[in-house]
């Protein structure tokens, strides 16, 4: 059985010196933009920083494994413990200065997510949690909002940028979603949205296409802070990729059936 803690330590390290990279890195130039997908940039800023991070993993923990957004499919081995990283999770708000983006980095111990980092990079703050541990930002230990009225609820979301096909349906599920609570948040890294579900300043968050590297960390966070996540159709498998939803305990209730709309 691996030490949670030391596994946690790790990855605050390795989140550390990818921030510290990131925040001595310029934004560049568009012309130095490469599109990966509609409207999905990478840059040398989010290569370089997944090189600081696979370095440390790897050198800390010989033998386990790291899922990269920029990797290729050949460093996607099993082991028994495997790190799921995005290197730089709001790339385009870092291309564009806009002081939301974060290092994430998941761990999964035997094929089960265990533990969480979350490093928000504009503003220095290190959210981390592990399995019966709880979740954390420093020292202060988090908690999901208390038991909220929809009505009262403030809920982050994230739009399908990469896939205009869903937008109809989005936009339905934002429709109803914006009429029955207190307000919508959209700022453009989702393991930042998922950190302030942890933290209770959002009360729920739903999403209809994010990477397990989107998620990963934040949903551990979540989960110890007291409370839920799963997919748009209930599972709590949120790491073969796709739809996300969670929250406090009453609000992913509310927002799970309200995100069903089609």
């Amino acid at each position: 059985m691996r030490d949670l803690k030391e596994l946690v330590r790790v990855a605050r390290s390795a989140a550390d010196q990818a921030a510290r990279f990131i925040r001595a890195s310029a934004p560049p130039p568009d012309a130095q933009w490469t599109v990966k997908d509609r409207n999905d940039f990478v840059t040398e800023v989010d290569r370089g920083a997944e090189r600081v991070i696979v370095e440390a993993l790897i050198g800390a923990v010989p033998g386990s494994a790291v899922i990269g957004e920029e990797l290729s499919p050949e460093s996607r081995t099993a082991a028994d413990v495997t790190w799921i990283v995005d290197p730089l999770d709001g790339t385009t708000n870092f291309l564009h200065r806009y002081p939301q983006y974060a290092v994430s980095i998941g761990v999964r111990v035997d094929g089960v997510l265990a533990a969480g980092v979350v490093h928000d990079v504009p503003r220095d703050l290190v959210y981390h949690g592990a399995t019966g541990s709880g979740a954390w930002c420093g020292d202060r230990r988090l908690a999901v909002s208390p038991g909220r009225e929809p009505d009262r609820a403030l809920v982050g979301t994230g739009f399908p940028f990469k896939r205009p096909g869903e937008i109809p349906r989005y936009l339905e599920q934002l429709r109803v979603v914006l009429a029955g609570s207190s307000g919508v948040r959209r700022a453009g890294a989702a393991a930042l949205d998922l950190a302030d579900v942890a933290a209770g300043r959002l009360d729920g968050f739903w999403e209809l296409s994010l990477a397990p590297w989107d998620v990963a960390a934040g949903s551990l966070l979540i989960r110890e802070a007291g409370g839920v996540v799963t997919t748009l159709e209930g599972s709590p498998d949120i790491l073969t990729g796709g739809s996300i939803v969670a929250g406090a305990p009453a609000i992913h209730s509310w927002l799970l059936a309200l995100s069903r709309i089609d």
